[in-house]
């Protein structure tokens, strides 16, 4: 656990979920300068009256400072919504000081302070500045802030074009601030996403079929080399009850399970929302409508009965927002393999130099190579 310290407090703040082990901080030198430019450290204090939004907050450490405004929180993410709720409780602020939404959630009507974490992402920052624009007025304060890597040129036009005239502050620990003037006049386009594409040939049941991918989504513009090198080599599929595509993104994975198989049970586990309405729609568009699926927004398979799943598929990421990690990929194997029946099977792609089948084989006992090529390498590992 680390304390934010902020003229309007000290703040204990953990990422979610908590590990004592884990050395990265909840929040980092943009939020400390956004927190310093609200407070008027650096000149006047920003008027924070009306409805605030806070969009992309990573870990719940701008809604925890700034709760007593009851700020509006807007993320992609389950773990940040659990982080927010988490550090919210560990502060000693109610819950409902803040209303936590997702991105796919409908805005404020009115937003009066517009406060941005700057996403990764470049297309989830055009979705929501597109989504949220409607609601903004010619006197909302729009503040946003990111790492000096984060801010490019394509990121200032983006708010530009959408909002209205911007410009950035001085860098301070290698963070930077975007100030932006709401611009009624601009026209209000609809946003791109979400965005379709046909499957290539040569991977099964799901070639030529057409995948949805809402902004952020991984890879939402072309299949991915991992998935498509998945999709070729897959565990027989006919005869699974349940059968989870953990870490779904678009759910292509999980589209290849319910067609081979009408009768199965198919869940697709992510903690992106946008990933979770991709997959829908995809599975939608492609599925008759007899077939059952659950969608769920979870750490891994935190929210998957013990002893209920006969096969997991999934392709783990390795880092959680710019920090490489695998301690992801283990939450997810360890959840996987509590939520296997015996005899139940986890399949697993991933870059050969990852070495997956270490961990694969001190937590199942097993793992064995079902295929692999110069990249990837497809592991099976099965719950005794």
């Amino acid at each position: 656990m680390n304390r934010l310290t902020t003229s309007r407090g000290e703040f204990d703040l953990t990422r979610f979920p908590q590990d004592p082990r884990d050395p990265l901080r909840a929040w980092d030198a943009a939020d400390e300068y956004l927190l310093r430019h609200l407070e008027g450290i650096d000149g006047e204090p920003a008027d924070l009256s009306g409805t605030v939004v806070v969009l992309g907050d990573r870990w719940g450490a701008l809604v925890t400072a700034i709760a007593d405004h009851r700020p509006v929180q807007v993320t992609d993410s389950y773990l940040t919504q659990e982080a927010t709720r988490a550090n919210l409780s560990r502060n000693g602020v109610a819950e409902d000081a803040a209303r936590l939404s997702t991105t796919m959630d409908t805005p404020p009507p009115r937003i009066d302070v517009l406060l941005i974490r700057v996403p990764k992402s470049l297309a989830l920052l055009e979705d929501q500045l597109h989504r949220l624009a409607p609601h903004v007025h010619a006197g909302t304060v729009v503040v946003g802030a990111g790492m000096v890597t984060e801010i490019h040129t394509s990121t200032l036009k983006l708010f530009e074009r959408i909002l209205g005239p911007t410009k950035t502050s001085l860098a301070a620990k290698k963070a930077r601030l975007i100030f932006c003037s709401p611009d009624p006049r601009l026209s209000r386009t609809a946003s791109p996403w979400p965005r379709s594409y046909a499957l290539p040939a040569g991977i099964g049941a799901v070639s030529g079929l057409t995948v949805t991918n809402h902004a952020g989504t991984f890879c939402a513009d072309r299949l991915d080399i991992g998935t498509r090198f998945f999709l070729q080599n897959l565990p027989p599929l006919h005869g699974r009850e349940h059968v989870v595509d953990l870490g779904c993104g678009n759910g292509v994975i999980g589209l290849a399970a319910a067609l081979a198989d009408s009768e199965a049970d198919v869940t697709f586990i992510d903690e992106s929302y946008q990933a979770l309405a991709s997959a829908e729609a995809t599975f939608r568009a492609n599925v008759d409508g007899g077939t059952r699926a659950t969608f769920l927004a979870a750490d891994g398979m935190s929210g998957v009965p013990a002893g209920t799943v006969d096969l997991v598929l999934t392709n783990p990421p390795f880092h959680t927002h710019r920090a490489r990690t695998d301690a992801t990929a283990w939450r997810m194997f360890n959840g996987s393999r509590a939520a296997l029946r015996r005899d139940g099977e986890l399949w697993v792609v991933a870059n050969r130099h990852l070495g997956y089948h270490v961990k694969l084989r001190r937590l199942f006992g097993n793992c064995e190579v079902a295929a692999s090529d110069p990249k990837f390498v497809v592991l099976r590992a099965v719950k005794r």
